[in-house]
């Protein structure tokens, strides 16, 4: 394994937990294609469109009643950070994705940003939708009110300010994805390009 200077098990970072060709980090750097969207919890919505094209909308309030869970694991970036232990405060997307036939799913943002998905790699305890880290409210910078935790694909899987996800039987690349970033995204098979 290949590892940055400085990185070799100082200050305790266990390195099993450490993907190739990542370098671990106690930051957490704040990446953006565009300008941070400023989105009210009053008027945020979350829509799940199914494959049908029947439309299922929560409010903050509704969303605020759901199931919530906490949730503490290793993040991955594509540029190649990782920052171990994060702990989020959410709702698993089992609780919100029902009742579909659907194989894949893609994620809306506010401010324009869409990435695809397998349906599966959403539900079985492996996806939610997320309002805190660290305890706090999740800032803008970092996707507030509401972003998607998708923890075992790189983070850009993960979109920042969502507003909806819909499902589809056919695959449609997201923003980065039909820019050239792999249509999946395994930190631990290095899927960072098309080529990847």
């Amino acid at each position: 394994m290949s590892v940055s200077p400085g990185f070799r098990g100082k200050r305790g970072f266990d390195l099993t937990r450490l993907p190739p060709g990542q370098y671990p980090t106690e930051d957490f750097p704040v990446l953006s294609a565009g300008p941070t969207p400023q989105v009210a919890e009053q008027d945020w919505r979350f829509t799940v469109t199914n494959e049908a094209g029947l439309e299922k909308t929560w409010s903050w309030a509704d969303f605020m009643r759901l199931p919530q869970e906490d949730v503490t694991t290793d993040i991955h970036c594509v540029t190649r950070w990782s920052k171990f232990d994060t702990t989020w405060r959410g709702v698993a997307l089992d609780t919100l994705l029902a009742d579909t036939a659907a194989d894949f799913a893609v994620a809306h943002c506010h401010g324009g940003y869409t990435t695809n998905l397998p349906l599966e790699d959403l539900l079985d305890g492996k996806a939610w939708l997320v309002h805190e880290f660290d305890g706090f409210p999740l800032s803008p910078e970092h996707g507030g009110p509401v972003r998607l935790l998708v923890p075992h694909l790189y983070f850009w899987k993960s979109a920042k300010w969502i507003r909806g996800i819909t499902l589809a039987d056919t695959d449609e690349p997201g923003f980065w994805e039909a820019g050239g970033y792999h249509n999946y995204g395994d930190p631990w098979r290095e899927q960072r390009t098309w080529n990847d």
